[in-house]
């Protein structure tokens, strides 16, 4: 299981609102449930899945702008790949709340 921080940016939009395209990106997530789980955040969206999966969805929702017309996207993707033990991102998200709270 990896983790992965993604965030696609469509560039020469109309508008500057995304609401729209991270709707239609989680979409496509929800199509994967119980091969994944995802979290949508303010700027990005953070998937845990196992690899070939991840790889398989991060080109579906890069695609996605272009299918809705725009010629350029700017997709940034960070991967988390732990193989020493599984850890889920609320896995990490616990062990820096059980930190903070010392």
């Amino acid at each position: 299981m990896v983790t992965a921080d993604v965030s696609i940016i469509p560039v020469g939009k109309n508008t500057t609102s995304e609401s729209d395209q991270i709707a239609e990106i989680e979409k496509v997530l929800k199509e994967y449930e119980g091969k994944l789980t995802y979290k949508v955040h303010a700027m990005s969206t953070v998937i845990d899945a196992e690899l070939p999966v991840l790889f398989e969805v991060l080109e579906k929702v890069h695609e996605l702008p272009f299918k809705q017309g725009v010629d350029r996207v700017s997709t940034s993707i960070r991967i988390d790949d732990r193989r020493d033990r599984q850890q889920s991102m609320e896995d990490k998200e616990e062990s820096v709340k059980e930190k903070v709270n010392r």
